[in-house]
């Protein structure tokens, strides 16, 4: 799949189908992830693989918002190790969480960013050190559906071009 075809078809995934992910899929987004960038090139990304399915369970009913995780086949907890990278740790782990996203689109799965959890009660579950910030969960599986697209705001909307004779229009 061509890399904007990936970004347009991209969707938010809540429901999976019980299959399990191949090694071989789950690798290459795991290998998007290692190949982004990274302020001064620290990489001060970790990702802890959850396919146990008790602890998918668990780490739900530690998501506001992540009921759809239990039935993930991969839950990816995304840790940014704030020791040595204190200013981008956040920045750069983000930055590989959507190198993931889009190769996994690519690969023919679903996934869904969880930005709302409890950190302290995962960091606990997983031994997490004190070190690494968890960042974002990831789902990963076979979409058992596909939402429509969500609207887009239009470029002209968004982009404000400087130096070419134009003026930049904001929105009030």
């Amino acid at each position: 799949m061509e890399v904007m075809e990936a970004i347009r078809s991209r969707r938010s995934i809540r429901r999976y189908k019980h299959d399990s992910v191949p090694k071989e899929k789950l690798l290459t987004v795991l290998e998007a992830a290692r190949l982004a960038p990274s302020a001064a090139n620290v990489q001060p990304w970790q990702f802890i693989i959850v396919t146990n399915s008790e602890n998918r369970k668990k780490i739900s009913t530690l998501c506001p918002y992540g009921w759809f995780l239990a039935d993930s086949p991969v839950v990816i907890v995304a840790c940014g190790d704030s020791v040595i990278s204190p200013r981008y740790h956040i920045i750069d782990t983000t930055i590989a969480l959507e190198h993931m996203v889009l190769a996994a689109t690519a690969e023919g799965l679903g996934t869904c960013w969880i930005g709302s959890f409890n950190e302290k009660a995962i960091k606990k579950l997983l031994e997490i050190p004190d070190r690494l910030k968890i960042i974002a969960l990831l789902s990963l599986g076979y979409p058992t559906e596909i939402p429509n697209p969500r609207p887009r705001k239009p470029l002209d909307e968004i982009v404000h071009y400087e130096g070419y004779g134009l003026k930049a229009h904001f929105p009030s």
